[in-house]
Parts: C-alpha cells; sequence; structure tokens
C-alpha cells in the first residue's frame, strides 16, 4: 500500500474555530501498557510526486503571478501566505520495533501522498497524511471544484454504497487564505493498509473545494488525513489515529515517517522499522500537544548565518509541507547569505551553478545537531534550482518555523501520540542498500 503528503497553512483559521491552546483532553484515556516489541505494525508506502512536477509547478505559479501582478489577466493573485500553510527513554526503544508498517493551506507544494479506503465496500482515495492538521475530508459525489473528467479526476465519496455509513450532516468548514473548502460529517469506517480498520470515524465529506484552487484541481491527491492532535481538529472530531488507538488497531501509539529521496517513502503504524534510520532514536519532548510542536536551540547555515536570540525557536514537524517554512526576515538573511534571489511570490532560486558548494544547513534541537547537506537545499529540474525555504510569519502561538518534507528526508521521524514526544534518527537511503 503506497502513501504520499503536503504543504502550507494559515493559523488564524485554526485559531479562530478551534482553541490552539486546548488540551488534548482525551489523552488520559489513551494510555496503554507498553509491553512487547510492535511485531505487527503496519506500513503503508509513500509515493513521491517528482521533482520536475514541483519545479514546473512553481515555474506556472510564478508566471501567473506575474500577469495578475500587472493585470493583463483575471487570474487571482495568490500570496506566499495563502499558498503554504500550512517522554519516551531509549530504554523504551525495544517496545517500538516493527509496529504495523487546515486548515490553513492549499498544499501547491504536497510530494507525498497514499491510499485510505472508506466505507464498507471499501473506497479508496489519495490523500496526503499530514501532521500538520487533524481532520480527515475527502470530496464526495457532486461535489463542485473537485477536478475535471480531463485532468485533475477525483475519486469521490458515495455514502449511499456504504454499508457501514452512519448520518452526521453537521457543517464542516476548512478557511484557506484563498478560499474556504465546505460541506458536512458523516461517519463510516476507515480502512489503513488494507487491515487496519477504524469503525464509525467522523470525517467530511467536502461538497466544494474551491478554497483550494488550482493546487487541488491539479493535484494528485483527493483529499487530507491529519495526525494532528484533535485539539486543533474542526469540531473537536477525534483524529483517526486518535480512535485507532481506543480501537485497540495499533499496537502502540505511535506513527513513522520514512521519506525516499527521489523514491517512495513508507508510513508505519504502531511502531516503526530500524531498518530505514542509523544508530539510535533521540527522542524530544513536544512544546505543545497541538500540532507536533518542538523547540530548536537554533539555526545555522555555515558560517555565513546564525540565528540570534530575539529569533522565535518554536518549530513544528509538518509531514504535508514540502519546503522549509521560517520568519520572513530569518529567511531573507538565509537567502542572502547563499545567493538565493526571491521572487514576486515569495520563493527563491539559485543560480545552479552555485549548488555544489553551498554549506550544510545545521538545526539544533535539544542539544543535538541535525544538518542538512547544502546540496539538499535545493530542488533542481529542468534548468530551475528551487530554494526549499520560503518566509512567513504566523501570529502568536503560531510557530516560528516548520521542518517540512526537506527536513524530514534527512531524518526518520517517530510521532508518540501518548508520551507525546518525537524521535528522530538519521535516514538510511537506498545508495546504502535499503529500499
Amino acid at each position: 500500500i503506497n502513501l504520499t503528503t503536503h504543504n502550507s497553512r494559515s493559523y488564524d483559521s485554526i485559531h479562530s474555530s478551534n482553541s490552539f491552546t486546548m488540551k488534548l483532553q482525551a489523552i488520559s484515556l489513551l494510555t496503554a501498557t507498553l509491553v512487547g516489541a510492535a511485531a505487527g505494525a503496519t506500513k503503508i508506502p509513500l509515493m513521491k510526486r517528482s521533482d520536475e512536477e514541483m519545479v514546473l509547478a512553481h515555474l506556472t505559479r510564478e508566471r501567473d503571478a506575474l500577469v495578475a501582478f500587472y493585470g493583463t489577466s483575471p487570474i487571482t493573485k495568490t500570496s506566499a501566505e495563502e499558498r503554504h500553510l500550512r517522554r519516551s527513554s531509549s530504554t523504551d526503544a525495544h517496545r517500538y520495533l516493527q509496529g504495523e508498517s487546515e486548515q490553513i493551506k492549499d498544499y501547491a507544494n504536497a510530494q507525498y501522498y497514499g491510499v485510505v479506503s472508506i466505507g464498507s465496500p471499501p473506497q479508496s482515495f489519495q490523500v496526503i497524511f499530514d501532521t500538520g492538521s487533524s481532520n480527515l475530508w475527502v470530496p464526495r459525489v457532486g461535489c463542485t471544484h473537485c477536478g475535471n473528467p480531463f485532468f485533475g479526476k477525483k475519486h469521490k465519496y458515495d455514502h449511499e454504497s456504504s454499508t457501514s455509513y452512519a448520518e452526521d450532516g453537521a457543517d464542516f468548514e476548512i478557511r484557506y487564505g484563498s478560499g474556504s473548502v465546505s460541506g458536512y460529517f458523516s461517519a463510516d469506517s476507515v480502512t489503513l493498509a488494507d487491515d487496519l480498520i477504524i469503525s464509525g470515524q467522523r470525517f467530511a465529506e467536502v461538497s466544494d473545494a474551491g478554497g483550494l484552487g488550482f493546487a487541488y484541481a491539479l493535484g494528485k491527491f483527493d483529499g487530507i488525513l491529519g495526525l494532528g492532535f484533535s485539539s486543533i481538529s474542526v469540531d473537536g472530531t477525534p483524529t483517526v489515529f486518535e480512535n485507532a488507538i481506543k480501537q485497540n488497531v495499533v499496537e502502540q501509539p505511535i506513527f513513522s515517517f520514512y521519506l525516499g529521496d527521489n523514491e517512495p517513502g513508507e508510513l508505519t503504524f504502531g511502531g516503526y522499522d530500524p531498518t530505514k534510520f542509523e544508530g539510535d532514536l533521540t527522542y524530544v519532548k513536544l512544546d505543545a500537544a497541538t500540532y507536533w510542536q518542538i523547540k530548536m536551540d537554533g539555526v545555522a547555515i555555515g558560517d555565513r548565518y546564525q540565528s540570534g536570540d530575539d529569533v522565535s525557536m518554536t518549530a513544528i514537524v509538518d509531514s504535508g509541507t514540502s519546503l522549509m517554512i521560517g520568519p520572513k526576515k530569518e529567511v531573507q538573511k538565509i537567502a542572502n547569505a547563499i545567493g538565493a534571489k526571491p521572487n514576486i511570490m515569495g520563493e527563491y532560486t539559485i543560480d545552479c551553478k552555485l549548488v555544489d558548494d553551498l554549506p550544510d544547513y545545521v538545526i539544533s534541537i535539544a542539544g543535538k545537531d541535525y544538518p542538512i547537506p547544502g546540496r539538499d537545499l535545493v530542488i533542481q529540474a529542468q534548468g530551475t534550482c528551487l530554494f526549499v525555504f520560503m518566509g512567513m510569519d504566523f501570529p502568536a502561538p503560531g510557530p516560528g518555523w516548520i521542518l517540512g518534507d526537506v527536513f524530514m528526508r534527512q531524518y526518520y521521524t517517530v510521532f508518540n501520540y501518548v508520551d507525546e514526544t518525537i524521535g528522530f534518527a538519521k535516514s538510511k537511503k537506498s545508495t546504502d542498500g535499503e529500499k
């Protein structure tokens, strides 16, 4: 089973419709005794959108933005903010081996997506598995602005064809920078990786996906499956993974991402795969159980840039964001330090001749450095080198930084829902002999 995910968000939307700082009330109900290795973990391979498609999408957005800016077309100008935003100890490690393996964004740069099924018999959908949001939604039969028969065709949910469907009817709406995605809530069985079945999962049937614009119309995904906490879900709806834990569908309350570099990735539910990383996992306590938010000590790029004491060091680890997001002023400094140039949309490109000489970008978390090689700070295709940073300022209590797929490709990432921790270890690449 293969899956892929992606990106950008506006924290105002969440703050207005949900209490951003609300504690996860159900967490005490989820505590379980962790015994033995999670030998029955379920793995879902993740499909990856190519770098060529990423760069082509960038060039298309740049062209459309320039046309809109100069007023020669009725195309709506889209800003950068509208496009992107989007306590375990080492002795516990043996317990998690081999598990069953926005609100706020339009996913224009989404790269990884995978398959989930809803209903009985199952209806399959390609979704972005997004740690930066918390609701599951897919388009319904009759949905408007949901692709077309010639390109971007979407799979659509038909509740009349499902014997396990239960009516809910409550309104559902997520506001994105460019508009809203709306529909209504329903309940049905949700199947992950063929054999993990969550009963009575509340999710949204979307009637109008116009708020996602062309990013959705042309994208390869049908919907979104949020893996954040229910404290930020629309209408306080329990997440798919929270219900999987409550229903004892997974052996351990963790899921793990391995993001392939120009190859498929893998999402594991109920455990992790130690063949996908080097050394030991290092766990970091969450700063907030809303998004998967942590504190960083600082960031630097060689000796050309180092974050100051006045820079916010909160960050969310977000599988639904392809790029790296940081405060506008800081990203501008980073770009200047390596010679990247901004375009009208706030995205940066760099002379491809400079790529081989780029220094490492180093993120420090809980006293440990996590370097990203300079060559991996660029997505290169069609003679264009897209710098992987975008500047964006989020109002409090939003994060200062977003560690997206660029970071997660380098580091195998384990999310522990009950302990409220994230574990990191250096990912193995296919060149290391692992697939």
